[in-house]
């Protein structure tokens, strides 16, 4: 293991720090209706597989394929999607994960800066933190459409290091609920890329993804990062 110090931590943000509570299915259903996915039957049922396999990906991207590429079902499908999650959320109210912001607040504390990213489009990623109250939580916030690709690819994770004046990706922790999270962070070089059971895969889904650590929850996780730095 290098014995630099990590000086950046990516964590995202629904089933990582903030909690889901089915709320991605419940907007994926709506979603997939208006996508003209037949309500019951084979295919609505492989497509909402689909959707939970791919949890973390770019939405739109989950969308292109289940529609078979074509764009305009798809945007129609995300646009749905982005307006139920977040009458869904607002319904049911939004709350982080247990012990999260405690957890960004000691990571900054130490010197860790902190990029909070998401799978959603940028205009839902902004309802979440206004009401979480989270605006000033972290250090950078990303969705895909800041950063070029949404999950799995590296683009987030490598735009914060950027953005943050990380010197090296070795440097870098990432967190998530999700075999996308993992692989993100595998693609960027991360040194630490560690899975969280508060979400949506488990503990064989993240390790099979190749994640180098599981953790019970972002509280650990900071720990980990905590007891590093000494």
């Amino acid at each position: 293991m290098s014995d630099k110090q990590i000086d950046l931590a990516v964590l995202d943000m629904a089933g990582t720090t903030v909690s889901d509570d089915g709320l991605v299915i419940r907007a994926f259903e709506r979603a997939a209706t208006a996508a003209g996915i037949p309500e019951q039957g084979p295919e609505r049922e492989a497509a909402r597989q689909y959707v939970i396999d791919t949890m973390g990906q770019s939405k739109i991207v989950v969308f292109r394929a289940l529609t078979g590429g074509d764009e305009q079902r798809a945007q129609r499908a995300n646009a749905e999607f982005e307006a139920a999650y977040a009458e869904l959320a607002s319904e049911t109210g939004v709350v982080p994960i247990p012990g999260a912001a405690e957890a960004i607040s000691a990571l900054r504390a130490a010197g860790i800066k902190v990029a909070l990213t998401t799978g959603f489009s940028r205009e839902t990623q902004d309802k979440l933190l206004d009401a979480l109250g989270w605006n000033e939580i972290a250090d950078l916030t990303l969705a895909p459409s800041d950063a070029g690709r949404g999950r799995p690819y590296p683009d987030m994770v490598l735009t914060a290091v950027l953005r943050l004046g990380i010197d090296a990706v070795d440097r870098v922790a990432v967190l998530g609920d999700t075999a996308s999270d993992i692989g993100t962070g595998l693609s960027a070089g991360a040194r630490i890329v560690a899975g969280t059971l508060t979400g949506a895969h488990d503990e064989e889904q993240l390790r099979a993804a190749g994640a180098t650590h599981v953790v019970p929850s972002v509280t650990e996780f900071a720990q980990l990062l905590l007891a590093e730095r000494g």
